[in-house]
């Protein structure tokens, strides 16, 4: 027991079976398209620069406001007359009212003179005995300080991603005078000031506010109200928790939609790359691309496109393998036919015979010239066809100019008949190609063609088609072969012609180039007689 438990741990090895479920490259861009943008407004809002500064506007307010109703009060009752003309603070007065004043507004408040000498500070308890200092207590280690140090830090490296300058730190010294703070400089001119500074020995800022002590329009002295910003930085922090809590919900819900949107779409798209690299290395048609079109979008669009182009590919290999047998069959007979001939003609001592069978010998070598012609040229259709672009050709000339030569050529042993359609006749196509079509329709209807008879091209025009019908009045097509004609090597010729005189590739050029301009060509037989072939190609 205990050796199949070890056996079974070492079969399973997470590090193995990682990769499996490692997020794909296009899951990871998703995710972190989603989420930067969520990151970078988290990083905006947790700033909360504006509102840590209105916090900070409206305690600076409301320092003021205190700072001048304890200037008030100091200049009514906390004053000495030392001569008619002279009036100074009184030391006594000021701590004791300082004192009583303190108890309701818990804000630590100092007194200079005029001269700029500390006649009382709000943490130097009064008593009988000596003065007592009052110090606040300090920041609580263990965790609190540690959160306190990370709220510090945080504040710290958002507004250096702001810009903000570095606030100046607040210092004291074991006896402090008016020169130390500019605020009270400012009162001691008549002027009520506030400043903001960092805190030295504590996280947070120090709020300090200076007003003038006046009698009579003259300055006694000054009142520096000081606060830590405590209360600011828990309203921040608080807002901050709110806001971070929000966005680890929206984060969630984000990275869970981001996965969702990722599995439907990168999973299925590698699933696709996995069996078509199936197809293309695994060996025969077991393999198949799976059919996703039941999803109804783009995924499953992709997933028709590559199982037609698959079928595609299967249906050009299986056209490829059978013109490879029929070009074998083809060539075959003609070099049978030499190879007899060749061998008999040095065993015929009879002139005459031995000139037939050289008449023999260069019938095939002529067939044999014209079959590697046509599949030389049937070879090349494809591949011209996907490489050449489309221009606008204009049929209406191209059959013009086929019916010059035609009544040109004095050999000719029928009529030619156009009955053009009124209006422009353009295709998208290739010129040279599409003259090969007509020019092969008109020779083929040409030879079956009765002598002195009427080879008619009638064009019409449609909407978005223009069809071409080449009609002759010969023999007509022999009952359900009106699509075996189209097969390659297949030819079904007129009686008294010479055999071979054709390879039979002609109308299986045709359709395949029909076909390749997005048209389709098909025969049939006239009601009066003959045959007609019909092409229909796309309009511009």
């Amino acid at each position: 027991m205990p050796e199949l438990a070890l056996r079974g741990l070492r079969l399973w090895r997470p590090w193995r079976a990682w990769p499996q479920w490692r997020p794909s490259r296009l899951t990871r861009r998703i995710l972190a398209v989603n989420l930067l943008p969520l990151a970078l407004l988290l990083g905006g809002v947790l700033y909360l620069g504006q509102y840590r500064d209105r916090l900070v506007e409206s305690a600076l307010e409301g320092l003021a406001t205190e700072a001048r109703l304890i200037a008030a009060a100091l200049g009514e009752g906390a004053v000495a007359a030392l001569t008619d003309d002279e009036v100074v603070l009184n030391g006594e007065a000021a701590r004791a009212m300082v004192r009583r004043l303190v108890e309701t507004t818990g804000t630590r408040t100092r007194v200079f003179a005029g001269d700029g000498g500390l006649l009382a500070d709000s943490r130097l308890l009064l008593s009988s005995g000596p003065r007592l200092p009052s110090e606040p207590l300090s920041h609580p280690g263990g965790w609190s300080r540690l959160t306190a140090e990370v709220e510090r830090a945080t504040d710290a490296l958002l507004r250096g991603m702001a810009g903000e300058a570095a606030r100046p730190p607040y210092r004291e010294t074991a006896e402090p005078r008016a020169a130390e703070f500019p605020d009270v400089q400012r009162a001691l001119a008549g002027d009520t000031g506030g400043s903001v500074w960092a805190a030295a020995d504590s996280p947070g800022q120090v709020l300090t506010v200076a007003a003038p002590v006046q009698r009579f329009k003259r300055v006694l002295g000054a009142v520096l109200l000081s606060r830590d910003s405590a209360s600011i930085d828990r309203a921040v922090a608080d807002l901050r928790l709110t806001i971070i809590q929000l966005f680890a919900v929206a984060g969630a819900g984000t990275v869970a939609l981001s996965l969702y949107l990722a599995g439907t779409i990168a999973r299925p798209i590698r699933v696709l790359a996995a069996a078509a690299d199936r197809v293309r290395h695994g060996h025969g048609r077991r393999h198949d691309i799976p059919d996703m079109r039941g999803r109804r979008d783009d995924i499953g669009d992709l997933s028709g496109a590559l199982r037609d182009m698959t079928a595609a590919l299967w249906n050009r290999l299986d056209a490829i393998e059978r013109f490879a047998a029929d070009v074998a069959h083809e060539i075959k007979n003609p070099l049978t036919s030499l190879r007899s001939a060749v061998e008999t003609v040095g065993r015929i001592e009879d002139p005459a015979r031995q000139k037939k069978l050289l008449a023999i010998i260069q019938d095939d070598v002529a067939r044999l010239d014209r079959l590697i012609s046509d599949i030389s040229d049937a070879s090349r259709v494809d591949a011209e066809m996907s490489r050449e672009e489309f221009e606008p050709v204009d049929l209406a000339r191209i059959l013009r100019l086929l019916k010059e030569i035609h009544d040109s050529t004095g050999a000719a042993r029928n009529r030619l008949g156009l009955d053009l359609a009124a209006g422009p006749l353009v295709v998208p196509g290739i010129e040279d190609r599409l003259v090969q079509v007509f020019r092969n329709l008109l020779a083929n209807a040409a030879s079956f063609a009765p002598e002195g008879g009427m080879v008619c091209v009638v064009v019409r025009r449609g909407e978005r088609t223009v069809t071409v019908a080449v009609e002759d009045d010969g023999p007509g097509i022999p009952p359900g072969k009106e699509e075996k004609i189209f097969e390659r090597f297949y030819s079904e010729r007129p009686d008294g012609e010479k055999f071979g005189t054709h390879s039979g590739l002609g109308l299986a050029i045709s359709r395949q180039i029909v076909q390749a301009h997005g048209g389709r060509i098909r025969a049939e037989n006239r009601p009066q007689g003959g045959a007609r072939f019909t092409v229909e190609l796309p309009l511009v």
